[in-house]
């Protein structure tokens, strides 16, 4: 068997897995690995010597990559979803923009933009329980602290020093988001920046650009600002109390102060985060303004603190907050404007795009991903505010139609979020039926095309596999739903745009505040009415956010749920965090530029062959894009269950669009093989979806790509079997016949162009 393969020229095959990771021992199908490189988070193995079989030649070796711990465990992953979920949403809705051939244009800004405000909603729900609902509105309120002693101590002090004493737990939540933010920053961003690969030079435009993956400075900007913002709205909800009751010229002259301050912030976010460059490529990261921001917040808030701490106020009427409902209401109002400039820039770009028709959504999952941060921010703070009202109120539902027998008001949350629970309510019984529907309507056809892809691998079923076959169409059936559920996303940016909108005209006098003094001025049936449909929507979201919860759980169990979840997880933690420097780290920073320094050493002895499964196809094509020209000749690309044109280039059609894949298919020379199956509901072809007994419908070498695997291998029993083959969908690959002669086939391919000869026999 060896043959030609015996000369020097060596060739490794080099796989990385794809999401929820896999055990070197599977990857490589040998009981004894070692590692040769990288570390525990991510490492490189090979097979030990003298241990096991292999057929292989000994110039043909095999090598694989793990790097699943760098997306932490399971509990680590599940509470971080839970908790930073809406930070995550809105830095992946810069990715997904159109493609136009040129920079994100006023899109990379209205994110950022917008991922301020939901750092500053984030803040005015932690203020919102303890500075309004527990500081101001339950001490006073006697029936709310009956009973509880964690409470009742507060009621000794002061109003002032009480709030400055409260305003401590969201500057601490405020720490925690950064904690969980830069949670193991070290290992995914600290990758030492190989040369050419400067961290000062990466940027939102070209995923081949040097530098994309390394963007710590561009977090280390975007975190200073963010704090900064989170500061200056406590700062201005302990002010305006204050300020509306008792205004003196040091509360204006320190309210003044925060605004110039939080104005400062805004501007910092809408300058391009780099410099300009005096040369080729891009310029530093640019910092002027971070620290005068930083150190002008934090000594701001200290001043804040004590003013408030030092103030000597009576205690305050029933009632809110001064000023914050129409804080709440505010910022819904920008988040509205930012969201409906969102879709306008998006509408614009989308024009300019090439690649509209292939995209989903025609290039419109910019503005979703924005309105779903946005909707599951005020989802998470409506059920925050509502639920720690509900028990501080002994269990009665948050009305201001209903009095105590005492005379005493209920605690009373903002109406924004009110409605902001109602809105989630119709959002996910509207979105959850239409699901069902598209689901229901779309079965048909998808049983069609099954049906036409099972009768053309098993044409002459015998009568005792018809009911295989019938269980193979519709494991094919149901693999093809994703393309079908268009129209869920679209109604649920309708619906969230609306929401937001309907919210936001609070401002003007027709909002949600508006309608329910109204309906409390009645005898009190109507607001009874809309505060249990409000609480219904509190549940079911607080039924959501278990759900999340618990879908973690069980994904320890189920290995289809593990990756469902794993899936979800890694796509959104795939990009850099140029948008909300609280989103989860980015794992890519260290595991492309190190796959890369691998890759690169490999080849300066000999072949390498990048084999990507799954999400690690994506790995392998980010990192093909950031090699060097020298390297190329020597590299070529196996795809295998991959998503990189079913989802990412319709999801991020700018940087994994076709024109963007038909450029790495043109730099290694065409030496790229991907194979797909009909059954596998994550992978699929890349270039051209053609069957066995079809002619590709892409012409020249991109046709040539994509490889077919029947799956099942039968629907019969073999001979030597008990049972037939089964039905591998996503995994596994590597262990199909196919897949070692794709392995070959490149490895003769690179053999022949460093000028040996391959193996005759294979």
């Amino acid at each position: 068997m060896s043959g030609g393969w015996d000369g020097a020229y060596e060739v490794v095959e080099l796989r990385v897995h794809g999401v929820s990771g896999a055990a070197a021992e599977t990857l490589l199908d040998h009981p004894v690995v070692t590692r040769v490189a990288g570390d525990d988070n991510a490492g490189f193995y090979r097979p030990r010597p003298g241990f096991g079989v292999s057929d292989r030649p000994q110039a043909l070796r095999v090598e694989a990559y793990r790097w699943g711990a760098l997306t932490a465990g399971g509990a680590v992953r599940t509470l971080s979803l839970l908790f930073l979920l809406p930070f995550m949403l809105v830095n992946l809705a810069v990715w997904t923009r159109p493609a136009t051939g040129g920079a994100g244009g006023v899109i990379g800004p209205l994110c950022r933009v917008l991922a301020a405000t939901l750092t500053a909603a984030f803040m005015l729900s932690v203020v919102g329980v303890t500075v309004d609902i527990i500081g101001w509105q339950c001490v006073p309120y006697q029936p709310c602290l009956r009973g509880r002693g964690y409470l009742s101590w507060l009621a000794h002090l002061p109003l002032g020093p009480r709030l400055a004493l409260l305003a401590l737990v969201p500057i601490g939540a405020l720490r925690l988001l950064w904690w969980l933010g830069e949670r193991s920053a070290r290992v995914f961003e600290a990758f030492p920046a190989a040369r050419g690969q400067d961290r000062t030079s990466g940027g939102e435009d070209r995923i081949d650009s040097p530098g994309f993956w390394n963007d710590e400075l561009v977090v280390h900007r975007l975190r200073a600002i963010h704090v900064a913002v989170g500061l200056g709205v406590l700062d201005a909800s302990l002010l305006a109390a204050p300020v509306h009751r008792h205004p003196t010229p040091v509360a204006y002259l320190l309210f003044g102060a925060n605004w110039v301050l939080l104005a400062a912030g805004v501007v910092l976010l809408l300058r391009p985060a780099r410099a300009a460059p005096d040369g080729p490529g891009r310029g530093p990261v640019d910092l002027r303004g971070i620290r005068p921001l930083r150190i002008g917040a934090l000594a701001l808030t200290v001043l804040v603190l004590f003013h408030r701490a030092v103030a000597v106020e009576p205690e305050p009427p029933h009632g809110q907050l001064p000023g914050y409902e129409g804080a709440v209401a505010g910022l819904v109002a920008v988040q509205a404007a930012l969201l409906g400039a969102l879709v306008a820039a998006t509408l614009h770009q989308r024009r300019r795009s090439r690649t509209v028709g292939t995209s989903w959504l025609s290039g419109l999952a910019t503005p979703l991903f924005a309105a779903t941060s946005i909707a599951v921010s005020y989802g998470f703070a409506a059920a925050l505010v509502y639920r720690i009202a509900d028990l501080l109120d002994r269990g009665d539902i948050p009305n201001p139609a209903r009095l105590d027998r005492s005379g005493a008001p209920p605690l009373e949350p903002p109406v924004s979020y009110r409605w902001a629970a109602l809105a989630g309510l119709i959002t996910v019984l509207v979105v959850a039926a239409t699901a069902l529907w598209r689901i229901q309507v779309s079965r048909r056809r998808r049983r069609q095309v099954a049906e036409e892809i099972v009768r053309r691998d098993f044409p002459d079923p015998p009568p005792e596999a018809l009911p295989r076959r019938a269980a193979v169409r519709e494991i094919v059936a149901r693999s093809a739903i994703a393309e079908h559920l268009g129209p869920v996303l679209t109604v649920f940016l309708v619906l969230s745009m609306v929401g937001v909108t309907v919210v936001a005209l609070d401002l003007i006098g027709i909002g949600p505040s508006q309608l329910s003094r109204r309906l409390a001025g009645t005898d009190g049936e109507a607001a009874t009415d809309l505060a249990l449909a409000t609480d219904v929507g509190i549940y079911v979201i607080g039924l959501v956010g278990l759900g999340v919860v618990v879908l973690g759980l069980f994904s320890y169990r189920s290995e289809e749920t593990r990756r469902t979840v794993a899936a979800i997880w890694d796509l959104g933690t795939f990009w850099p965090r140029t948008v909300h420097p609280f989103a989860p780290p980015c794992y890519a920073e260290r595991a492309v530029p190190e796959l890369a320094k691998r890759v690169a050493a490999l080849a300066d002895q000999g072949g390498v062959i990048l084999s990507g499964h799954s999400h690690g196809s994506v790995l392998a094509a980010a990192t093909l894009l950031q090699l060097p020209s020298r390297v190329l000749p020597r590299v070529a690309l196996l795809t295998h269950g991959s998503p990189l044109h079913r989802v990412y280039a319709r999801l991020c059609p700018a940087f994994f669009g076709s024109p963007v894949l038909t450029e790495l298919g043109e730099r290694i020379g065409w030496r790229w093989v991907n194979l797909w199956r009909d059954t596998d509901s994550i992978g699929g072809p890349i270039f051209s979806a053609h069957r066995p007994g079809q002619r590709p419908r892409v012409t020249g070498p991109a046709g040539t790509v994509d490889r077919r695997l029947r799956d099942p291998r039968g629907i019969t029993v073999p001979p030597d079997d008990t049972v037939p083959p089964p039905v591998d969908r996503h995994w596994p690959y590597h262990t199909d016949e196919a897949y070692e002669t794709a392995v070959r086939d490149l490895a003769g391919r690179l053999r022949a162009g460093a000028g040996t000869s391959p193996d005759p026999t294979t």
